[in-house]
């Protein structure tokens, strides 16, 4: 089940951050986050247990794609894409007509999603990401590019 984020959520995620990502939000940030009406954070939950969750930025009509993360017992099975998508689709609702996010260069099964689901590599940004240091590609998926579910 994919649901919009809740304050409960907040330590689930927070846990994820910690687990996955080499600057991880704090749950701080994640509630200020949450409580800012330009945010938009999705959770998907399997069997009561969050398998994951999707942060985006709305800025004016563009999307700013924040995090995305799945825990590592539910990959494999499609779950990155389905989040990734319904993200973009509730962006689209809130009137957001194209979207961007920057990938490290290394994580290949996220931007085969990202490709999947529209978006192209339009440059990249050097030493981008830390621990360990790693250029980020950036990604568009930019109004009238083909449909969200191909």
């Amino acid at each position: 089940m994919i649901r919009r984020m809740q304050h409960t959520d907040i330590p689930g995620a927070a846990e994820l951050e910690r687990l996955y990502f080499s600057m991880p939000w704090s749950r701080k940030q994640l509630t200020e986050s949450l409580e800012n009406p330009a945010y938009l954070f999705l959770v998907m939950e399997e069997n009561d247990k969050l398998a994951g969750y999707a942060g985006l930025l709305r800025i004016m009509d563009e999307g700013d794609v924040t995090n995305i993360v799945i825990e590592e017992s539910y990959r494999g099975r499609g779950l990155g894409r389905k989040l990734t998508a319904a993200l973009l689709e509730e962006g689209q609702k809130c009137g957001i007509r194209e979207f961007t996010l920057e990938v490290r260069v290394s994580n290949l099964p996220a931007i085969h999603i990202y490709e999947s689901l529209g978006f192209t590599k339009e440059g990249l940004r050097r030493n981008f990401y830390e621990k360990p240091s790693e250029d980020a590609w950036i990604m568009w998926k930019r109004d009238g590019s083909g449909s969200l579910f191909l």
